[in-house]
């Protein structure tokens, strides 16, 4: 099952998700993680710490578990 990831911004980074998510501890350690890890993003292989990941796209990461961006904007009419 895909976990939801909330984001109250237009985007999040690939780097920011895998901390976030407690996947690993520290931004530093996201170029190191996704050169010697799988991760699909929309079952694309991405290594881009820096990639935008908008609300409706799909992460997988392997042996971590599977995750999709929500938008959690608030709206004002």
């Amino acid at each position: 099952m895909k976990q939801p990831i909330d984001i109250r911004t237009p985007y999040i980074t690939l780097g920011r998700l895998l901390k976030e998510t407690a996947i690993i501890g520290s931004g530093g350690q996201a170029k190191w993680f996704l050169k010697e890890n799988t991760v699909l993003v929309n079952g694309e292989p991405d290594d881009r710490r820096g990639r935008k990941l908008y609300p409706d796209d799909t992460i997988e990461v392997e042996d971590n578990g599977s995750f999709f961006i929500r938008s959690n904007q608030e709206t004002t009419d």
